[in-house]
């Protein structure tokens, strides 16, 4: 009965040392994947990337004080633009950044200009 038991102990261990070694990875579990526009990152998150005509996450909640980072990681230009024009980038080609340092409290959405269908927010606390 003892072989049976270590047997079994055994096998319950391989199989969350899988698991920790997928969510490990990226800091998800391997379906993390799925649609992106419903993605949500709080806390000190503070980098958003411009890939394939998306903002991801479409949502960061961060802490007044907070410095967010825009990445474009996309093959065009793309641009940052408040709804309330607190906020404007350049055009951002590949690779290059834009940053913004969110002061007060609020829900501050945003858009693409040259893809105004590219929209997303940064809530701050």
């Amino acid at each position: 009965m003892k072989r049976t038991s270590l047997i079994f102990i055994t096998i319950i261990l391989t199989a969350l040392l899988g698991v920790a070694i997928l969510v490990s990875a990226d800091g998800h579990a391997s379906n993390s994947h799925q649609v992106v526009s419903n993605q949500t990152a709080t806390s000190q998150a503070s980098t958003i990337t411009i890939d394939n005509f998306s903002f991801v996450p479409t949502t960061v909640t961060v802490a007044a004080g907070t410095t967010v980072t825009w990445t474009n990681s996309d093959d065009v230009p793309h641009t940052i633009v408040s709804d309330n024009k607190i906020f404007k980038s350049k055009v951002l080609d590949t690779d290059e950044k834009f940053s913004y340092m969110f002061t007060k409290p609020g829900t501050y959405p945003y858009f693409c200009s040259v893809h105004p269908k590219m929209t997303a927010k940064i809530v701050v606390q």
